[in-house]
């Protein structure tokens, strides 16, 4: 998995926020777009690309994309 494609899948889950605004330290709940629906398009769009079922718990304990993708990579390496 890598980084830039993580990004680029991760900000295909928004309509307006330009991937190139986005890094591996951007704090994703401070995207203006981000809401309770994208973040169902985060679970489906996880399961989709990498085959990993992120839960709730996950994404409260994340707080930038870095950390959804070490989350991603450990579940993807059990």
């Amino acid at each position: 998995m890598e980084p830039e494609k993580f990004i680029d899948n991760f900000a295909a889950i928004f309509d307006e926020t330009d991937p190139s605004n986005l890094n591996m330290e951007t704090s994703f709940r401070d995207i203006d777009e981000w809401s309770s629906l994208t973040a169902l398009g985060l679970l489906a769009m996880v399961e989709e690309e990498y085959n990993v079922r992120l839960n709730n718990q996950d994404i409260k304990g994340a707080t930038t994309i870095r950390d959804l993708y070490k989350i991603i990579q450990k579940k993807q390496s059990v």
